[in-house]
Formats: C-alpha cells, structure tokens, sequence
C-alpha cells in the first residue's frame, strides 16, 4: 500500500468500525447512530479521488470492504438477545451495498471532476447513496428475499406501519430506509465544507 494512501485507508477504516458499531444503538424510531458515521465514507473516497486518481480510490474503497467483511464476520459469531449481532443477510447486504456504491460513487466522480468543485462529490455521494440504501435494506429486509436465507427470521423488518409514522402504510424497512437516505444526503450536503476545506489548505501547502 503506497504510503500516501495511508491516511484515507485508516480513516476508511476507522468510519468502517465506527459505523459497525454505532448501528447496534438506536437514534429514535427509524435510525441507528451508525447512520450518522457511515456516509463520511464517501467523503473519504472522494477526497482520495480528487488528489490521487480513480484508481487509488478504489484502492481505499477495498480497503474499506475488507475493514467491514471483517467486522461482519465478528458480528455473526456474536449473540446478542436476539440472534447473532449480525445476521447472514445484514453482513451479504452491508458488503455488496457497500463495495457497489462506492465504486459507483468513484465512477461517477470521475465523469464530473472538471466541473465545478462541489458538483462532483455532491452528486457522486447522492448516486452513491441511493445504491447504498437500495442494496442493504433490501437484500437485509425485503421479505421477497427471503430465498438468500430463509432461516433469517425478518419478519419485524415487515411488519406493515405507515411511512415514517404518517401516510401510506409499508413494511418497516422501508421508513428506516427513507430515513437512513435522508440522512445521507444531509451529510452529503455537510461533507461539502470538509472537502473544500481540506483541498484549499492541501493547495496553499498548510
């Protein structure tokens, strides 16, 4: 690993760990504090895009992949009250979410770095996320997967409430999915001000 990958793979790392973590506590009704780490991520993949290139980008998205296969691979060997901490379609939705949204997110940043600075990881890191969200809560959730494990018991992630305590009724998963997503684009929005920051001082030599 070349060495000035180094700072974006630990820190890659360490949003991995944290967010592993923080998922097992509850913010509320829909959300989890792990949502609030986890899309600085993308923050990390994108600064590493802007100053080493694609392809060293994607070399800390590995990284960040094998960060969380291992902490998946803990997770599962891990009883809580309820089962193993993280079941076989959380730890199957986590990585493939995970490894395919950012290197989307890395493609699309890609396409749009000549642009205006804020376009590229603002719209990357939205593309991303609705990857990210999409994958995970329905390869974990969705009762029409049942077949990728059926002795995942996920019924409570179906049970039929309206969205986000109001309107239309749905199964479960999707207000924690809505409510996960909106929470991504905040911090998309957020990242903003890091990202700028960091290339400004970078630029001036500080």
């Amino acid at each position: 690993m070349p060495r000035h990958l180094l700072p974006g793979v630990l820190a890659m790392a360490a949003i991995v760990v944290a967010s592993n973590i923080l998922v097992q506590f509850l913010f509320g009704d829909w959300l989890t504090w792990g949502a609030f780490t986890y899309p600085f991520a993308f923050l990390v993949t994108d600064l590493t895009n802007r100053l080493y290139g694609p392809a060293a980008a994607r070399r800390v998205v590995l990284a960040g992949f094998v960060t969380g296969l291992a902490c998946s691979l803990i997770g599962t060997q891990i009883e809580g009250a309820f089962g193993p901490l993280v079941s076989i379609r959380v730890a199957l939705g986590s990585g493939l979410a995970f490894l395919s949204a950012q290197l989307i997110d890395v493609a699309v940043f890609d396409r749009l770095r000549a642009g205006n600075w804020w376009r590229a990881p603002l719209v990357s890191s939205v593309v991303g996320g609705v990857v990210d969200t999409g994958l995970f809560f329905a390869i974990a959730f969705s009762a029409r997967l049942a077949w990728i494990a059926p002795q995942v018991d996920v019924a409570w992630a179906n049970e039929a409430l309206p969205i986000l305590g109001h309107g239309p009724v749905a199964p479960l998963w999707v207000s924690l999915a809505i409510a996960d997503f909106t929470v991504k684009l905040a911090i998309a929005a957020v990242a903003l001000v890091p990202f700028r920051i960091v290339l400004r001082r970078l630029a001036r030599g500080v």
